[in-house]
């Protein structure tokens, strides 16, 4: 087994020996005292302003955002007084690269962007210059730092930088000299011993931590320190390889012992003076530890449509036909269509599994030597005229410079792979889509539910499966016949990489806290302000406008990828793709519950609403239409898996949403991405957690429950005439996020 955890805590010691809980015993080992030797210890101490490692505010060293974000981010901070940028902020452009995408409304955002980073002193990396971590990784990061990006796979902690992915709202509250509020996190021990094998790549060891650890919500919210002496065996691309996938755990953020391999790396880019040392201290406490034996780890796959429905290539293959008939089976239900046809069964035939598309990109998988080795792999191969094709994507220029010189890309090429710029498409369904019933492997970071593009409430599906790219390569060199890199012979060469800083130089606009006020923003017509919001209500009646009763909900179901992604920086036009592949009827059901709401506030009163607050006098509580919200929510079981995307919130508020329920919330990211935008992020007992579309919910009171601070929160849901009560909860909140609800949404706060 390559991968083993303990929820016990445990010690480490001199960065070597694991001491369990049960070998401490007897020793003068303090854990509250010791805890204080990790590296996040020092680092999250370094950046608190709040005088108390109990409750944290953090303020970042630089702040990243791409061409989905950061126009939505710019604006609500634009609406809460925004100045300047008070520290380096990089405006990245790899996810609406394509402009020939609705019209000229991808590119009036880049052009936005640069006007900006202008106006307010930022950095600018214009289209297909460099995917946004590569670059947060060749040009920002370095030892001891800590970065926050509005991409929830901002991770750099190979670099010795705690890197977090949140909702854009928390990036605002940095722009406005605010801070990160969240309780000190545990920290967990991944402890790496051994050496990898041939074939075997950073994608292999991530997804065998993430099969281990996700279900189980093991690191959930909490650190991924990485020590041990398996470290010493990975070069810095392999160790970040590792890290940027730490996002599918549900982790908060990682952070690796730093070495010589480090400086150097930062050496090669010009920024050897952002080199730290970064080692536990003697001895360091943690609150878990994961022992990984990188020489046991296979070449792994990561089957639809999670990152963790992990096997290994080998084990799959010969149980391909059931596996795959299994995952069919599963998707007729999720997608709700028992006659959809996702093609994956007959993809297996005589205990070989064949596939139609392989791609390599990103910032998992475009670094110089992910390509390297499968340059090496399919070196004097052909990937066949037929219908496979493989895609390679470089994760900057810089690097697809240097495999031009090194003759990688030509290898590459002559086998038949398409290489492209960098750019993050296939990535969220906008590069890259495969055919109708296709299955396509590739390296990169995500394989949820219609993420490559498809659209099953229209018919089509298509299916992804991660798997690391020396594997990719070896299966390309088979023709589209899966097989795992160790089962092939290669000669691997040796490349040396060479940092062609001009490439940045020349085309990339730093105005790093310079800024120029007298510039103007360039403002295309798909760019709105946000709709005006109003304060949360003394009571609120609620209609359930969409009830998903599966295990986790992505944020890729809540709002799509892909095609919506020319209108993030138009809130309404953006709302109307809210659910739309998982629920097509929410939205519709969402406006007429906002229709009631808006004809309250002017006065207009319609009969269902009458209707309603007389059963509400009737059976629970006095109330009336001056100080009784209504509108929609939302309940799923565990909502807010994958992307930091603040849209699936913000989508809900701009159509009248109050509210999500739910036993528990995926990530912090998304629960934050609620509070942000005014919507009450309530939780609710399992056991009571039976609602239909269309039922209502009354809350009593809930202003003042909110001003008081009360985590249980009484409630009745009404379906027809009859009533039955609930209970509640909004726990571990903090005062300011009592007050942006209070508020309605941060912008409303900020302008208070």
């Amino acid at each position: 087994m390559s991968v083993k955890t303990s929820a016990k805590g445990c010690f480490l010691s001199n960065g070597t020996e694991i001491i369990s809980a049960e070998q401490s015993a007897g020793r003068s080992l303090d854990a509250a005292d010791l805890k204080m030797n990790t590296m996040s210890y020092g680092i999250l101490k370094k950046h608190n302003t709040s005088g108390s490692m109990d409750k944290l505010k953090i303020k970042f060293d630089a702040l990243t955002s791409h061409d989905i974000t950061y126009v939505g981010i710019i604006q609500t901070a634009r609406a809460s007084g925004l100045k300047e940028f008070p520290i380096p902020y990089v405006l990245t452009n790899c996810h609406n690269s394509l402009s020939a995408v609705g019209g000229t409304i991808n590119e009036d955002d880049h052009a936005f962007g640069l006007s900006a980073a202008v106006k307010y002193g930022g950095i600018y990396v214009p289209p297909h210059q460099a995917v946004i971590h590569q670059y947060m990784r060749e040009m920002q990061a370095g030892g001891g730092k800590m970065i926050l990006g509005s991409d929830s796979h901002t991770r750099y902690g190979a670099l010795g930088t705690m890197a977090v992915g949140e909702g854009g709202p928390e990036l605002v509250k940095q722009l406005l000299g605010r801070t990160w509020d969240i309780n000190y996190p545990d920290v967990i021990a991944v402890y790496l011993t051994g050496t990898p094998r041939k074939g075997v790549g950073p994608q292999d060891v991530a997804l065998a931590i993430i099969g281990e650890v996700f279900n189980n919500g093991f690191v959930k919210n909490k650190v991924m320190e990485f020590v041990g002496p398996g470290v010493d065996s990975l070069s810095v691309e392999y160790r970040s390889g590792i890290d940027v996938m730490t996002t599918e755990t549900t982790c908060l953020s990682s952070i690796w012992k730093t070495d010589a391999k480090v400086k150097e790396y930062l050496k090669i880019h010009g920024r050897e003076s952002e080199y730290a040392e970064l080692a536990p201290g003697k001895t360091a406490y943690y609150d878990g530890l994961i022992e990984v034996d990188l020489s046991a780890v296979e070449p792994m796959i990561a089957l639809p449509f999670h990152p963790s429905n992990v096997y290994t290539i080998k084990n799959f293959i010969a149980n391909a036909k059931d596996i795959l008939g299994e995952i069919d089976s599963q998707a007729k239900i999720q997608f709700d269509n028992p006659d959809l046809d996702t093609g994956l069964p007959e993809k297996a035939e005589n205990g070989r599994v064949y596939v139609g598309q392989g791609v390599i990109a990103g910032c998992a998988g475009g670094s110089y030597e992910n390509l390297a080795e499968a340059a090496d792999i399919l070196k004097d191969k052909s990937i066949g005229n037929d219908h496979f094709g493989l895609s390679v994507y470089p994760a900057s220029q810089p690097i697809y410079l240097e495999a031009m010189k090194s003759g990688i890309a030509q290898t590459l090429m002559s086998a038949g792979a398409l290489m492209r710029s960098a750019f993050c498409g296939p990535c969220f369904g906008a590069g890259d889509v495969p055919a109708n019933r296709d299955f396509s492997i590739r390296h990169t970071t995500r394989n949820f539910p219609s993420r490559e593009g498809s659209k099953p409430g229209e018919g089509q599906i298509a299916s992804v499966a991660l798997m690391d790219a020396r594997s990719i390569a070896a299966t390309s060199a088979n023709r589209g016949e899966l097989i795992p890199a160790t089962e092939i012979n290669y000669s691997t060469s040796s490349y040396a990489y060479t940092f062609n800083s001009g490439i940045y130089t020349n085309r990339v606009k730093d105005m790093a806290l310079k800024p120029d006020s007298s510039s103007e923003l360039v403002l295309g017509p798909n760019i709105k302000d946000w709709p005006a919001m109003i304060p949360l209500t003394e009571n609120l009646l609620l209609e359930f406008a969409s009830v998903i009763n599966d295990p986790v909900t992505t944020t890729d179901e809540l709002i799509p990828s892909g095609e919506t992604s020319s209108f993030r920086s138009n809130p309404l036009r953006l709302a109307e793709f809210t659910l739309s592949r998982r629920d097509p009827g929410y939205v519709g059901r969402a406006k007429e519950s906002y229709k009631i709401e808006t004809d309250r506030r002017s006065g207009q009163i319609s009969e269902s609403y009458k209707d309603m607050l007389k059963l509400v006098n009737e059976k629970i509580s006095a109330c009336g239409a001056e100080n009784t919200g209504t509108g929609s929510a939302i309940f799923a079981n565990k909502p807010g898996d994958g992307s930091a995307r603040e849209q699936a919130a913000s989508c809900q508020k701009v159509l009248g949403g109050w509210a999500n329920i739910a036993v528990e919330y995926a990530t912090k990211r998304y629960r934050s991405n609620l509070i942000n935008w005014g919507i009450l992020p309530f939780t609710i007992d399992k056991a009571d957690a039976e609602f239909k579309t269309g039922e209502k919910v009354f809350v009593p009171g809930i202003r003042q429950k909110l001003i008081d601070k009360a985590e249980e929160i009484e409630a009745w849901v009404i379906d027809g005439d009859s009533v039955r009560k609930i209970m509640l909860y909004l726990k571990d909140l903090t005062d300011a996020e009592l007050k942006i609800m209070l508020s309605g949404c941060l912008i409303n706060f900020y302008s208070e």
